[in-house]
């Protein structure tokens, strides 16, 4: 049982601009300011700079917006070029109301405006960031670089602020994974007065995510990424994908 662990800002970490190797900059930011890593620990990155890195952005002003785009975009005053990135980034729009765009993203998650985003972008007034194309695959790229240069396994998660429904305010959540299992089931287990569990199912995936956003932050810390150190975690080669629901079994579709 866990009874206390440690959430610590990776300092040192440049900038990052696209075409950067974020497995680079955070292997010699590691070296140089540490916590070295260690076997077990978990290490979290936000998705904003990953992005970055692979390139994950658009400039607004190389963007033509659709008809459906203007469309949705005029009873909130939205740019329509923005509207159209996020169209482009989605499966489906859930809700469009007052300028509030609610998307199934590509790789399935239902959020805000398909992750598009302005903040902490850094690379012009013009330029907005997307998700990464592939979080799994960036989380193995990261996790295999750490274990190249200090000889340790660790897992690496890939973190973003979502809204939830029925609740105000954005916490972090997994999107993408690697050496771990997201999902923990309590399926079987007795609780400490003998009833046994027959639906719980944790999503440590998240947990964590939610945990290192609070030292992360939101906006002018320049701490995106962190390490956690001190929780057992299940090993595996679980993907963020788990994560989601499936649609038949989601109450609120």
């Amino acid at each position: 049982m866990t009874t206390s662990f440690t959430v610590t800002a990776v300092q040192g970490l440049p900038e990052v601009r696209p075409g950067d190797s974020l497995p680079d900059l955070i292997v010699a930011a590691l070296r140089e300011w540490g916590p070295r890593p260690e076997d077990g620990d978990i290490l979290v990155v936000a998705q904003k700079v990953v992005s970055k890195a692979e390139g994950s952005v658009v400039d607004l002003r190389e963007v033509t917006p659709s008809a459906e785009a203007a469309r949705l975009a005029a009873p909130g005053g939205k740019d329509p070029r923005l509207v159209e990135v996020i169209l482009r980034e989605s499966k489906r729009v859930v809700r469009a109301q007052g300028g509030v765009l609610i998307t199934e993203h590509r790789l399935g998650y239902i959020s805000a405006n398909a992750g598009v985003d302005h903040s902490n972008a850094g690379i012009g007034p013009e330029v907005v960031t997307l998700l990464p194309r592939d979080p799994d695959a960036s989380a193995r790229a990261l996790r295999e670089a750490v274990r190249g240069a200090f000889g340790v396994s660790v897992a690496v998660l890939v973190n973003d602020s979502h809204g939830r429904p029925h609740r105000e305010g954005a916490v972090g959540v997994c999107i993408g994974a690697a050496g771990i299992e997201p999902l923990v089931s309590l399926v079987g287990r007795p609780d400490r007065h003998g009833y046994t569990m027959r639906t719980s199912v944790e999503a440590v995936a998240d947990e964590l995510a939610g945990a290192a956003t609070l030292v992360q932050g939101q906006c002018d810390e320049g701490t995106p990424v962190v390490l956690i150190r001190g929780i057992v975690v299940p090993l595996g080669d679980g993907s963020a994908a788990l994560l989601l629901r499936d649609p038949s079994k989601d109450l609120f579709r």
